[in-house]
């Protein structure tokens, strides 16, 4: 089952081009789904998917990396709480309590690079099927061949 709903997600990211976010978060109970690209300090927001469709708010623009949730997906590999309000890991964290769900992985580029972020998150508690889960982390593992990141100049 797996692998059929990947092909799908594959057809859509080499038909529709980068990210294929609204097919991921349409499998989830999550608000948002987005990818946060790594670049001088900050998490800049690249793509993302709102179920509501509204305009992204301005704090999800461009997020300095100590304040995200991010540094923590980057540090350990992975991060995921169900409700931040509750998780002691995050005492002191300037988003306890305001984004309340959040299932992050480490995102790389396609020349094998730290890119950023990829992550579902609400500001509801809410969880994440372990299938889903799953699902999620491969998808994040085909994502690299369609984030195009620019080829640095060969000097002449």
């Amino acid at each position: 089952m797996n692998s059929s709903i990947l092909q799908e997600y594959r057809h859509l990211l080499e038909h529709q081009g980068p990210a294929g976010l609204a097919f991921l978060n349409a499998r989830v109970p999550h608000r948002y789904t987005g990818i946060f690209r790594l670049h001088e300090g900050s998490l800049h927001n690249t793509f993302l998917h709102d179920k509501q469709g509204e305009i992204i708010p301005e704090f999800l623009q461009v997020v300095p990396l100590l304040d995200s949730f991010c540094h923590l997906t980057l540090r350990d590999g992975l991060f995921t709480t169900h409700d931040s309000s509750t998780d002691q890991r995050l005492d002191g964290h300037k988003y306890k309590g305001v984004l309340l769900s959040y299932i992050g992985l480490p995102l790389l580029d396609n020349f094998g690079e730290l890119y950023g972020t990829i992550c579902h998150f609400d500001e509801q508690p809410l969880e994440l099927a372990d299938n889903e889960f799953e699902i999620f982390r491969m998808a994040a593992k085909l994502l690299p061949a369609y984030l195009n990141k620019p080829v640095p100049a060969v000097p002449t």
